[in-house]
């Protein structure tokens, strides 16, 4: 279970700043910056704040792909219901929002990043639901949708193969399933189909690199 601070909101506001993600200006999230305490915390300090490592405070290069191809693309989405696995941020589903879903849910395992995910939204005048259900813990969990957008989910093995089989199930159903990658250890482009690029500016003190290069892929039905 994810732990929260008494005062999440507060604690939100209080160690990010609203800031527009590199290549998604329509956009303004609470995010951690060098000028915020939460960008230089240490173990210690996120267990004293009963938190844990803020991934939802950082807005990643895969769901800044997929927000922007869904801003550029709204079609993708116009009136379908959408599912945004391991939202973090949820940039991804506010771009699926504004590009008029008929409905968005958001889900993460981490109960503050839905916080942050409704805060952000709420900042931009959206609104979608949310879930922290464990997606990944069996057949049965696998809710109802017409499109499945994710977002930089292969940075470990075992969570990389069991998300692109849960993926790889839904586009077997006959959803559309859009991932954004930006290249990680364990990403395989086997059976995936292009559908953008873009080059993404990011900070070194999180990425390896200055810039990545983010594919946004459609998880094709067979492995």
């Amino acid at each position: 279970m994810a732990r929260l601070p008494a005062d999440p909101e507060g604690f939100i506001r209080a160690n990010t700043a609203l800031e527009a993600p590199a290549i998604v200006p329509e956009f303004k999230l609470w995010l951690a910056s060098e000028y915020v305490p939460i960008w230089q915390a240490t173990e210690a300090w996120m267990e004293e704040q009963n938190i844990d490592p803020p991934y939802w405070a950082f807005c990643w290069p895969g769901g800044q792909a997929v927000a922007r191809y869904l801003l550029d693309h709204p079609e993708q989405v116009r009136g379908k219901r959408v599912i945004d696995f391991a939202a973090g941020s949820g940039v991804s589903s506010m771009a699926a929002a504004w590009a008029g879903a008929a409905s968005v849910l958001a889900n993460d395992i981490d109960t503050l990043s839905l916080v942050a995910a409704r805060l952000n939204a709420a900042a931009n005048g959206l609104a979608f639901d949310v879930t922290a259900e464990d997606w990944l813990a069996g057949p049965e969990a696998k809710p109802d949708a017409d499109v499945v957008i994710a977002g930089d989910v292969c940075y470990e093995r075992e969570m990389s193969a069991r998300a692109l089989a849960w993926l790889r199930s839904h586009a077997r159903a006959g959803r559309l399933v859009l991932l954004g990658d930006p290249g990680r250890n364990y990403f395989s482009a086997a059976n995936l189909e292009e559908r953008a690029r873009y080059e993404i500016p990011t900070t070194l003190q999180l990425e390896n690199r200055g810039m990545r290069e983010t594919v946004v892929w459609r998880v094709l039905p067979h492995p």
